[in-house]
């Protein structure tokens, strides 16, 4: 989506409840693709001095009228929605969009206590939306509209890419795959440092190594984004090589692929669990 097509697709208000790490990083995304900062309120009980100093220079409202916005975005701490939505309820009107990015809250649980909002959407996420690169899987409720799907999806596209699902239960499995994977990645770059430490390397060029091949890995996987991974893992495996060598030991029965099956499948079922 390009600059004017993002522009085109804006809320005409917008208030964001909660600036913390995922809040303050969307809201860096929104005013970077353009949204007005003038149509952005940021509630926040206890904002730092950055924050205060970020609204007076960017220009956006921090603790705004209690009026209804197009949209308003859950950003607060999961824990925090019974203790905030009694406040918040002055932010919901029956034409308000509620984006919920509280991890564990379904929209049955946003639901019940915003009853008066138009239609709601559960957002999953992920860590490296903070560096404009996060994947995020989005589930409405019934009555969205296409200007409301038009609203979420440049929002949440303002950090990474979006995928739409259309059962609100695949949320967990979108979890364990890419709300999850960061630290799964994060841990195949500390086990290849590790390895190269033991191989002989100096533990900080084995992290150097270990890091700039994983961002290297990752880049490439961007890059040739028509071309599958498994393609992808092919061309840089020459028979009888030491890549073949090395993926004899992770592509075995009792390797990697059944290891990350089970990975995948305990961060589903604990997703399921805290959503209750």
């Amino acid at each position: 989506m390009d600059a004017n097509d993002a522009k085109s697709a804006f809320p005409q208000s917008l208030i964001l409840a909660g600036a913390g790490k995922m809040g303050s990083a969307l809201l860096h995304g929104w005013l970077s693709l353009g949204l007005p900062a003038a149509r952005v309120g940021v509630i926040e009980p206890h904002p730092s001095e950055p924050l205060r100093e970020r609204a007076k220079t960017e220009g956006f409202t921090l603790t705004p009228p209690a009026k209804a916005p197009d949209v308003l975005v859950l950003a607060i701490k999961p824990q925090m929605l019974e203790e905030a939505a009694p406040a918040l309820q002055a932010y919901v009107d029956e034409n308000t969009l509620i984006i919920s990015i509280l991890a564990g809250k379904t929209i049955r649980n946003i639901a019940e206590r915003f009853p008066r909002a138009g239609a709601i959407i559960r957002a999953m996420p992920n860590l490296p939306a903070a560096i404009g690169h996060g994947m995020t899987g989005l589930a409405a409720s019934a009555g969205l509209t296409p200007h409301q799907h038009a609203l979420a999806t440049t929002l949440l596209g303002a950090v990474g890419a979006v995928e739409w699902l259309d059962d609100e239960s695949l949320i967990d499995a979108v979890t364990a795959i890419s709300g999850s994977g960061p630290a799964y990645v994060f841990y195949l770059a500390e086990c290849l440092s590790r390895a190269g430490a033991a191989l002989g390397l100096p533990p900080a060029v084995a992290e150097r190594l270990a890091r700039a091949t994983v961002e290297g890995g990752g880049a490439l996987l961007a890059h040739e984004a028509d071309t599958s991974p498994a393609q992808l893992r092919e061309n840089v495996t020459s028979r009888g090589g030491t890549t073949a060598a090395a993926l004899e030991i992770l592509m075995a029965e009792n390797g990697l692929a059944p290891l990350i099956e089970r990975t995948a499948a305990a961060a589903q079922k604990r997703a399921a669990e805290l959503s209750g």
